[in-house]
This record gives C-alpha cells, sequence and structure tokens, in this order.
C-alpha cells in the first residue's frame, strides 16, 4: 500500500537532485512537480465535453515596496477566480497562495482548495507569490530587486490582494477567507492567519515547513527510508553560471529566487556528511553557503542571523494562533520542519500515514490509499467545524 507514495517521492526527489541546480532548490522543486500534476489535470479535463470553463486571469497592482509609503513603484500580480461552486456573495472565499514558483489555472481547479469548494459553496482564488511566474517585478532579479522578495513581502501582498478582491468581487464582510497552501506555500498560510487574524478566518498549511533551519541533515533521515536508490549528479559551475543569470525565465522555474529567500531567511540546505546519508555526493554546509556569497554577496554569519530572525518573527514550530491546520505526510523530510501535534484546540496537526510532499493536495486518483483519502475527510470536516461555529456566532449577536 505504502508503494505507490514511495516511489512517487522517489521520483520528485532524484529530479530534484539530478537537475543543475544547488539542493538549496529541492523545496521549490518538489512545489513545482506538485504544479505542473495539477496543471497537466486540468488540460487533460479540458479536452472532454461538459467541463466547466476554465478559470478567470487577473492582475492587481502591488506596491513593490509595501513598507514604504513613499516608494510609489508597483508590479503587477497574476491571480486566478474560480466561481463555479459560489454559492453566494457571503460564501467563503478559499485563497490558495502560490509559493517558488508560477501559479497557474490548477491552482483553482485541481487538489485543495478546489475539491472542497463544492461542499462548502467557496469562491476560490489562486495568488501568485511576487517575484515568481509571471508576476515578476520590472528590472529583472538583480540583487537590489530581489531586497524585496521575503515571505513579508508576500504576506503584505496576501492582505492587499484581500481587500482589493473583496472590492473588484462584491465579496461580503462577512465572508469568511481561508488560506491554503503546500510547502513553502504552506508557511506563508500559517503566517498569514497568525499575522492578520482580522482578514483571514482560517489556513490549512500543507507540508509547511515552519522552523527555519540553516544545516538540514534530518532531511536524509526520511529519505533514507524511501529511497536505496542512486542519486545524479549536478554541475558546481553550471549551478553559479544560472544562479546568476538576472533575466527572469522564461520557463517560471524559481531557482535565483529561491534562493535568495534561502540565504535570507530560512536557509535549509540539506547537508550529508553521515555514513548513513542516501546522498553522498551533496556538499557541505560550508559549500553551500557559498552559494549566498558567490551569488548575491550575502556573508554566512548574516544568513545564520536571518535564520534566528525568521524563527523569532513566526515562532518557529510553535506558532501562537487559532484555526490553522498542518497536513502532514510521514514520508515527507520536510514534516521534521512543520507541526504534527495539535498545539491546542484550534491549531491541530494532521499526519498522514505513508504520504508524501503536499500529497493531500494532488488532484484525486484511483490509487490514493485509505489513509490520504481519510485524510481529506478530516481537512473538510475541519473546516465545516470552523466554519459552522463562525456562523452560529453572527446568528447569536444578530448579523
Amino acid at each position: 500500500m505504502a508503494r505507490g507514495p514511495a516511489l512517487w517521492l522517489g521520483a520528485l526527489l532524484l529530479a530534484s537532485l539530478g537537475g543543475s541546480s544547488a539542493p538549496a532548490s529541492l523545496l521549490r522543486r518538489l512545489g513545482e512537480h506538485i504544479r505542473r500534476f495539477q496543471e497537466s489535470s486540468v488540460l487533460g479535463l479540458s479536452l472532454g465535453p461538459g467541463v466547466a470553463a476554465r478559470p478567470r486571469e487577473g492582475w492587481l497592482e502591488q506596491p513593490l515596496d509595501p513598507f514604504n509609503a513613499s516608494d510609489r513603484r508597483s508590479f503587477l500580480q497574476r491571480y486566478w477566480i474560480s466561481d463555479q461552486h459560489w454559492a453566494s456573495r457571503d460564501g467563503p472565499v478559499f485563497l490558495h497562495l502560490g509559493g517558488e514558483g508560477s501559479l497557474g489555472p490548477g491552482s483553482v481547479m485541481r487538489g485543495h482548495p478546489a475539491a472542497l469548494a463544492p461542499a462548502l459553496g467557496a469562491l476560490v482564488i489562486g495568488l501568485e507569490h511576487r517575484f515568481y511566474g509571471l508576476s515578476i517585478p520590472a528590472g529583472g532579479l538583480n540583487t537590489t530587486q530581489l531586497r524585496f522578495l521575503s515571505s513579508r513581502h508576500a504576506l503584505a501582498d496576501v492582505v492587499s490582494a484581500r481587500l482589493e478582491l473583496s472590492r473588484l468581487l462584491n465579496v461580503s464582510s462577512s465572508s469568511r477567507w481561508v488560506c491554503f497552501g503546500g510547502s513553502y506555500a504552506g508557511s506563508l498560510a500559517a503566517w498569514a492567519r497568525l499575522k492578520f487574524p482580522h482578514l483571514l478566518f482560517a489556513a490549512v498549511a500543507s507540508s509547511a515547513p515552519v522552523r527555519a533551519v540553516l544545516d538540514f541533515s534530518a532531511y536524509n533521515e526520511v529519505v533514507t527510508h524511501s529511497l536505496g536508490q542512486r542519486c545524479l549528479s549536478f554541475s558546481r559551475a553550471e549551478t553559479l553560471a544560472q544562479l546568476r543569470v538576472t533575466e527572469p525565465p522564461v520557463s517560471g522555474v524559481g531557482d535565483r529566487q529561491w534562493l535568495y529567500q534561502t540565504c535570507t531567511e530560512f536557509g535549509f540546505y540539506v547537508t550529508c556528511e553521515d555514513p548513513t546519508c542516501p546522498f553522498s555526493k551533496l556538499p557541505a554546509l560550508p559549500s553551500q553557503l557559498e552559494l549566498c556569497e558567490q551569488v548575491f554577496g550575502l556573508s554566512t554569519w548574516s544568513t545564520v542571523q536571518a535564520v534566528a530572525q525568521t524563527n523569532s518573527y513566526y515562532g518557529g514550530q510553535t506558532p501562537v494562533g487559532t484555526q490553522v491546520l498542518f497536513v502532514n505526510g510521514d514520508m515527507d523530510p520536510w514534516h521534521v520542519l512543520s507541526v504534527t501535534q495539535d498545539l491546542g484546540p484550534s491549531v491541530s496537526a494532521l499526519l498522514i500515514p505513508n504520504a508524501s510532499h503536499c500529497l493531500d493536495m494532488a488532484p484525486e486518483r484511483s490509487s490514493d490509499t485509505p489513509s490520504l483519502r481519510l485524510g481529506r475527510q478530516s481537512i473538510l470536516q475541519q473546516l465545516q467545524t470552523w466554519l459552522q461555529l463562525a456562523q452560529k456566532s453572527l446568528v447569536r449577536v444578530g448579523v
């Protein structure tokens, strides 16, 4: 029963390690595979009869520096809308946050949160992350520009989008907005609810590594149980050459941008110095930190400080918040940086046996395990509970 998910995880890991980019891009590439899986499902369905209209694409003008009111520069941020299941203007709104890659129509048509929309009558919106996909500001990806790329900037975009889209789409003030995201975007979903509970009602954070860590050697402890397969190699020289390119990539791949975020916020450097490590050719931590210096001119000390500041600002694996559901798979190496046990009555954790990275967000398949199906049902039940309690509160106060 566990063979399918294990092989799927293996394929993702080998694809990640087999590329020409640095190991720091592992998380970004895993998320990219999920996105492509969603998009391929959408394209396949669009050929059949009776399929609902494809979602609408839109653009929001966002401030480049939301923390400096005197800076008038802006950029266009892409979003997608699917309203085929929206029951009423005061129904819930599911906001699917993009992460370290482009975001397409599949974000609102397949997987979370689209699968939950029919049962809850929700409007579904997908919001692409700044500096990824087509939401790249004019000026490219030079270091001067990249200083406006961070999780805090992304959360400011979420707030702005939440307010502006409410107006544009005529969403009722009593509608409940729920953030969804997977991988790094899952962390963003949880942090959005944590920092802006007055605007965002709840969050479902799948495979969300909320604890930043410089040396992520624990990655290999999980992978060792999932692979015996041989890893592919990558070229250091080719990696450096690609990471130094400041022109926006045509493919939407965001290796340079994601490396910058690991250097300035998260770390997440997978090391392999233990004898049991399955990736014997991965570079040691100093070698990976050299990329920050060689590509962006950032010192090791600044990265160490940045990781500590990220955990201090967000709370690491013990965030103080309410109505956040963390979903993980026990075969996903990143679950060790997420929340896997309930932190209280309204910060819940769901650990799905034999599930890999963001597998709960993938389109449903006939080969899905019973534990995965049960996990998805638990997500729906949790959201129903929160929304029903909120509705009862409105009734009590006579709204």
